[in-house]
């Protein structure tokens, strides 16, 4: 067998083990789709051709299960998070960049150990402390709870790809007459947005999936998809063409969000990945 014949067998293999794997990822994905639009008493049938039908989304979105409200909710912690998040980021990971602050280091460590805190510890004391501030049950409960989680993150994200960032552009622009704020604005943002474009991405996908404190924090009016998939598995088991209908919707503005921003993403994971 010459080299050209083991080449082209090696490339089939390849092909083969690449269409398994995506089989294996999108089967679950096909599943829910199909099952949203199926009835009830069609959804453990294999078939493939059936009847299709929209009750499913219907029902959700009906006065019965509020998922309207809940979506609504989600949209609005997502929103605030990422806006307070981001900017604050930005500002503190070139200010770690730039400046020669007295423990740095020690900062930075502090900051990237609330990463490995399991968030169960914080689970009670947050529960207290919004109960006597009378925000329990509220968007902003979750909004302070999820800025805990982002802002860290993003700070250390974002300040790898400020290092990165030649000084000289920086001074170049202050000869200029570019003060420090439109320094930022005018040449750090501009190279360091797909640094900046992933570490919102990352944040997103965060909150918008964040389940726990949702689920301990909030009880009816602020609750959140993460939550109120949940409200589909009851005592006599999971209505599961309307969870698959709801999670269906559930997925949407991610992949809208991804849709969207899949350049920028693309280019700053690959630039970490050279780093």
């Amino acid at each position: 067998m010459n080299i050209t014949s083991k080449k082209n067998i090696s490339n089939v293999f390849e092909l083969l083990g690449i269409i398994v794997i995506v089989l294996f990822l999108f089967f679950p994905i096909a599943w829910i789709i199909l099952t949203a639009f199926k009835s009830g008493n069609d959804v453990f049938s294999l078939k493939v051709i059936f009847t299709p039908t929209i009750e499913n989304f219907k029902t959700i979105l009906g006065s019965s299960y509020e998922f309207g409200a809940y979506y609504l909710n989600s949209i609005i912690v997502v929103f605030f998070t990422l806006i307070i998040t981001m900017p604050l980021s930005l500002l503190a990971a070139y200010s770690l960049s730039r400046f020669d602050i007295i423990g740095k280091n020690f900062l930075l460590f502090m900051i990237l150990s609330t990463q490995f805190i399991p968030l169960i510890i914080n689970a009670i004391p947050f529960f207290t402390i919004f109960k006597n501030w009378g925000i329990l049950d509220t968007p902003v409960a979750l909004i302070i709870v999820n800025l805990g989680q982002t802002i860290p993150y993003a700070i250390w994200l974002i300040k790898e790809f400020i290092d990165g960032v030649p000084k000289g552009i920086e001074e170049a622009a202050e000869m200029d007459g570019a003060s420090k704020f439109g320094v930022i604005w005018h040449v750090i943002i501009p190279i360091a947005k797909p640094g900046i474009i992933t570490a919102t991405v990352f944040c997103f996908v965060i909150v918008w999936n964040e389940f726990m404190f949702a689920l301990i924090l909030t009880n009816q009016k602020a609750v959140t998809l993460p939550v109120a998939l949940s409200y589909f598995v009851g005592e006599n088991g999971v209505i599961w063409n309307e969870m698959a209908a709801a999670g269906l919707l559930y997925a949407i503005p991610t992949i809208i969000f991804m849709l969207i921003v899949r350049k920028q993403f693309v280019k700053g994971m690959s630039a970490g990945a050279i780093k």
